[in-house]
Order: structure tokens, then C-alpha cells, then sequence
């Protein structure tokens, strides 16, 4: 009999998983295939989404899967393109690649991916220069989220390119600079050494020139993670209140339900760090109604992170507008090709985008046209980003 309901529950495991691969799959047909970013020094792939009613100056959302996740797995499961739709913002999703990474983790452990200008962080930067200009989206609006090594390598982006980035949004992941090494990087997984706050303040001051200002940071975690200890959330907090200039204290607390947050305010009262912790959750994305749906390392928890990380950011309506808000699809094929000039490569933060006439071509051009590559290459050598 055991080994009659043992076959039976390998049945039901090897359907399960059938299930989630036909909607990967299916999910894969909404995004597609970024090319010709640049020398790519990470051996990184890409993917993209753009919605059927963008407007001109679009905001970019730059989302990274977790290991043994790709990007369409983890759009369709977490819901940023249903999102995106509603929205209007623009997608990007690096995708790891085996080579690099037999478990498709993001290196965000190694010294040579996550340091700026090189491996890894320099490949997703380029692909954010080659959206920004292709499709004349909004520099001043370019937010990044992942989840478990996804989160700890768009914590190393935040930190290697503050300049770059409005806001950011850490799930699951780790400090910035906590490990260098694979067997520091358990280590902190499991929470045990890592650096102490004022070393890890240190090391994002270090790892770029920036004086500010800084990404408002959006952290999240499950109580219950036992593969990524929630210490690493504290810790995070920790590490970005100095450049903020926070207290130890958090300005304000709440609970609802299994949903507890901390916020750190500034004088203004504007949130720059927020972290929320669900009671009962294990190692990975929180999920609501509505938007995505469940798989592995993707949780129901009847709150959609992907919402209020997009409504931390000012880039989405609540719950309650979205649903009175209805906008008629347009078939991809059918979408507008307007003219956009793209902007130039000043951290537009601090300087509106600047047209600029050689950038001019329409929104959605091939990247393999004659031409265009040649173009976004132009503009990455201009920005540093490639030799």
C-alpha cells in the first residue's frame, strides 16, 4: 500500500509541476527577448515587457527571479505584467543563465557580478541603458525589485548604482556586501556572522560615489523563512538607514492580520524604508488576490507584494481604484509605434531627460534593424557602460 500511495503522490508532484511549466510557457508569450544590450560582461539573457497603452515617458520596472526561477515563471506567478497593464509602466527581466549559475541564482556573492562597472550588476545596468533608450522611458522613474538571491542582487544594483534607481524592493534577500565567498553566503542565509551595521553602512557608501539622493527601499520577508533567516531583513534597514540619515527606531509601526510593518520616516514625513514582515510565511514571494498566482517559492498570503511595492513607489492605484479602472486591451501586434526621442545619459534624478536627435527612433523598433544597434551601443559607450 505505501508504495501505491507513494507512486500516486510522484504522480501528483510530476503533475503539479506539468501545471506550473505550461503556465510558464504560456507566460512566456507576453514578454520578449531583449538583444543587442551591449557586451553583456555578466553572460546574462533578458526579457521584456511593454503594455499595450504606454504612455510616452514611461516608468521602468526592473524585476529579478530567484533561483531555479526564469523570468516568464516568475512574471506570470508574481503578476508585474497584469500589473503593468493597468499601470503603465514598462518591464525589464534579467533572466540568469546556467552557465554562470547551475541553479539560475543571481552571483550576488561574488565580488566580480556585484560590483559596479563589472559581471553581472554592469550586464543588468546596460540592459536598463538599452530600454531607457530604445523605448524613451522616464530615467527619473527606474524602480527594481527580486526575490531571495533575485532580491540580494537588486540589493548590490541599488547600492552600485543609487544614481540610477527612484526606489528599490528587497524580498527574501540579503544585505548588500554581506557575503563575498559561497560558504559566506549560507552563512548569512542562515543568519549567522555578516558584518555589523556600521560595516555594512560603510560598504554602501563604498561602493559608488554617490552623495544622494538615495532609493526609497521596500523590504519583505516570511517570519517563518527558513532558508533566508528574516535577520537579513533588520538588516538591510540597517544598512540603508545611515545614508538616509534614520533613526534606529522606526517612525511607525501596524499590524493587520499576518502583515506587520515598520516604516522609517524623514522630517517630511515621506516613508524611505518600510519593512514588512508576514507571520506564517516561508521563503518567498507574498501573493494576493487578484494578481499572479501561486507556485513554488510563490505564496498566497491574500496580500499581493507586487501591488504594494508598486504603490510604495507612487507607480500604481490601490486595490479599490484599480477595480473601478477598466482599459480595453490592444493586441501587441496593433500597438502604437509613436516617435520618442530617448532621453540622454545624466542621472536624470537631479536633470529632466534631455532629447537628444541622434536617439530618435520609434518606441518599439526591432533591435536588430539596421542601425539601432549601432545606436544603443553609441549610447552605452557615452554612458560609460561599455568599451
Amino acid at each position: 500500500m505505501r508504495k501505491i500511495s507513494d507512486t500516486i503522490a510522484k504522480l501528483a508532484a510530476l503533475r503539479a509541476r506539468h501545471a506550473t511549466l505550461t503556465a510558464d510557457l504560456r507566460a512566456s508569450d507576453d514578454l520578449q527577448t531583449l538583444t543587442d544590450f551591449g557586451d553583456d560582461p555578466g553572460a546574462l539573457g533578458a526579457k521584456f515587457y511593454i503594455p499595450n497603452d504606454v504612455s510616452t515617458v514611461a516608468s521602468l520596472v526592473v524585476v529579478l527571479h530567484g533561483c531555479t526561477q526564469n523570468a516568464a515563471g516568475y512574471n506570470h506567478h508574481s503578476g508585474w505584467s497584469q500589473l503593468a497593464d493597468e499601470a503603465g509602466f514598462a518591464l525589464l527581466f534579467p533572466e540568469q543563465q546556467r552557465g554562470n549559475n547551475p541553479n539560475l541564482c543571481f552571483n550576488w556573492f561574488q565580488p566580480g557580478d556585484a560590483k559596479r562597472g563589472s559581471g553581472e550588476a554592469l550586464s543588468i545596468r546596460q540592459m536598463i541603458e538599452t530600454m531607457v533608450v530604445t523605448h524613451g522611458l522616464d530615467r527619473r522613474r527606474i524602480f527594481i525589485t527580486g526575490l531571495s538571491a533575485g532580491g540580494a542582487m537588486a540589493a548590490a544594483m541599488l547600492a552600485t548604482y543609487p544614481e540610477v534607481f527612484a526606489s528599490g524592493a528587497i524580498i527574501a534577500g540579503l544585505p548588500y556586501g554581506s557575503a563575498t565567498t559561497i560558504p559566506e553566503a549560507f552563512d548569512r542565509m542562515r543568519g549567522h556572522g555578516g558584518p555589523s551595521e556600521q560595516d555594512l553602512q560603510r560598504t554602501l557608501r563604498g561602493a559608488s560615489n554617490h552623495q544622494g539622493p538615495w532609493p526609497r527601499i521596500s523590504i519583505w520577508h516570511g517570519a517563518a523563512d527558513h532558508t533566508v533567516s528574516p535577520s537579513n531583513a533588520e538588516a538591510i534597514a540597517g544598512q540603508w538607514r545611515g545614508v538616509h540619515r534614520l533613526e534606529k527606531a522606526p517612525t511607525h509601526r501596524e499590524v493587520a492580520g499576518s502583515h506587520g510593518k515598520q516604516v522609517w520616516r524623514n522630517g517630511a514625513g515621506e516613508a524611505l524604508i518600510e519593512i514588512n514582515m508576514i507571520a506564517g510565511m516561508g521563503h518567498g514571494t507574498p501573493l494576493g488576490i487578484g494578481l499572479g498566482a501561486p507556485g513554488p517559492y510563490m505564496i498566497d498570503v491574500g496580500i499581493s507584494s507586487t501591488r504594494e511595492i508598486a504603490q510604495f513607489w507612487g507607480i500604481a492605484a490601490t486595490e479599490e481604484s484599480a477595480s473601478r479602472k477598466s482599459r480595453p486591451q490592444v493586441p501587441t501586434s496593433h500597438r502604437p509605434l509613436p516617435q520618442s526621442p530617448a532621453p540622454g545619459i545624466e542621472n536624470a534624478k537631479a536633470k529632466p531627460p534631455q532629447p537628444t536627435a541622434i536617439h530618435q527612433f520609434p518606441r518599439h523598433t526591432e533591435l536588430g534593424q539596421p542601425g539601432v544597434k549601432k545606436i544603443i551601443e553609441d549610447a552605452l559607450r557615452s554612458a560609460g557602460l561599455m568599451r
